[in-house]
């Protein structure tokens, strides 16, 4: 599989890969493996939240308020 960079985003990478003590190539396939792990977990996240719904398993207003001012506070 081959991905092409501008001679930019090329600098920034080896910048980068440089500070981490990596080669460039695996910087790169960490971040695009550590991406699609997140979006993963998102998906699956979204998909029990919908089948919650459909099951009608709801957070109300109050523990919604509750939790969200929690992950703010951290």
């Amino acid at each position: 599989m081959d991905v092409h960079f501008t001679p930019e985003q090329e600098a920034r990478l080896g910048q980068i890969a440089s500070i981490e003590g990596i080669d460039v190539a695996r910087l790169v396939q960490d971040a695009a493996l550590r991406l699609i792990e997140d979006d993963l977990n998102f998906r699956m996240a979204v998909r029990k939240g919908i089948e919650q719904a459909d099951k009608g398993i709801f957070v109300d207003e109050v523990e919604m308020d509750l939790r969200i001012r929690r992950l703010l506070s951290n």
